[in-house]
């Protein structure tokens, strides 16, 4: 993750939350994870993560994950 960038990869925001790549990009596609799409491009916003990790919500995943 760049330093001052805005935003990170799905990938990036995986590796800040200790999470796998999979649920990462799962949680993302289900909302959990708020994204923004730039062209093919994934994205997470580092102002949403911040927002999330200080007002935690149960990530409600299925059993056996």
């Amino acid at each position: 993750m760049k330093q001052g960038s805005l935003t990170m990869t799905v990938e990036e925001a995986a590796a800040a939350l200790n999470i796998s790549r999979s649920l990462a990009y799962e949680a993302a596609r289900d909302g959990r994870i708020p994204t923004i799409k730039i062209g093919r491009r994934l994205l997470v916003s580092r102002r949403a993560l911040e927002k999330l990790l200080e007002e935690p919500q149960p990530l409600n995943l299925p059993a056996g994950k």
